[in-house]
């Protein structure tokens, strides 16, 4: 099958598009037929050795986590899902090599659920990493309630975007760090947009007086200082990139697949509750150009690799 690879640890120009050999279907797994794959800062850290520590490659590593597509071929005990079901997934495993930047896929069934109905493939594979990130950390680790106030940092981002919506479904006010130009992108979220940078500890003050109730840090580094500075008494702080945040008395995060959580996030979005915004898409052989783009910081909402499987 075609898909994008890397046999060595490095930037945009290690990734090569080409023949890959077809991944086997375990038991508990499914085949794939990808449609839509999202990019993600944590596939292009994986490239480049950031994770060497955590999760071992196995080279070739084809890239790429979240995807959404059809399902071709169950395995032998899987129950959950049938030929011809449209599915989304946060495919990631114990080890860097089998990834969604292909043809095909093998998923778990523990990193599917349902593709919501009425998002495209392209929104939907915007969906499965944000989305259960956004979700696991509101939800899980800062319980956050109706009524209460929650800074969430960069809120025109995948992550950000989701978490932002997500607060203002779970009751509460939330105010959203962006570039001025993602202002209204941010109110029409649902969130109160101000500015990042110097002088944001002041900014959010003049919004929140009191403190927020709920920090969920997606910068690190002197955000994560300032954002412990912000908390209102009992105050909750959350960081995906930033460990030393347990410093500041917070939790680090890092997003697990889960299955029940995922079908939440296609429910909510089936309601209109959560909506993926796409920025650009590319076909698979240009996913190079898809990652170079990602990791320019700039983007709003998500950017998604596509297959093209009008010609066979």
């Amino acid at each position: 099958m075609k898909a994008i690879s890397y046999t060595r640890y490095g930037g945009p120009e290690v990734l090569e598009y080409g023949e890959v050999r077809d991944p086997r279907v375990g038991p508990d797994s499914v085949l794939v037929k990808v449609r839509a794959a999202a990019v993600n800062p944590v596939d292009w850290k994986c490239r480049e050795g950031y994770l060497d520590a955590l999760i071992e490659p196995v080279f070739p590593v084809v890239t790429g986590w979240d995807v959404s597509g059809v399902v071709v071929r169950p395995g032998a005990a899987v129950t959950e899902f049938a030929v011809g079901d449209e599915v989304i997934g946060y495919v990631r495993t114990d080890v860097l090599s089998h990834g969604t930047f292909a043809q095909y896929v093998a998923a778990p069934v523990r990193t599917l659920a349902r593709k919501p109905r009425n998002l495209s493939h392209e929104e939907a594979a915007g969906l499965p990493l944000t989305g259960l990130t956004a979700y696991q950390v509101l939800v899980k680790t800062l319980g956050v309630e109706r009524g209460e106030t929650v800074l969430v940092h960069a809120a025109a981002g995948g992550v950000g975007s989701i978490a932002v919506q997500l607060g203002r479904h779970l009751g509460a006010r939330v105010i959203g760090t962006a570039s001025e130009r993602n202002h209204d992108y941010v109110r029409g979220l649902g969130g109160e947009p101000v500015t990042y940078g110097e002088g944001l500890g002041e900014r959010v003050r003049g919004l929140a007086p009191e403190g927020v109730d709920a920090v969920f840090d997606t910068v690190g580094g002197e955000t994560l200082r300032v954002s412990a500075d912000l908390l209102a008494p009992e105050g909750r702080l959350a960081s995906i990139a930033d460990p030393d945040v347990v410093d500041h008395g917070g939790r680090y995060c890092f997003v697990r697949p889960d299955a029940q959580d995922l079908l939440r996030l296609t429910e909510l979005a089936e309601r209109g509750v959560v909506g993926v915004h796409v920025s650009e898409t590319f076909p698979l052989e240009r996913a190079a150009d898809a990652y170079r783009s990602n990791e320019e910081g700039r983007t709003r909402g998500k950017i998604v690799v596509t297959v093209d499987w009008e010609e066979g």
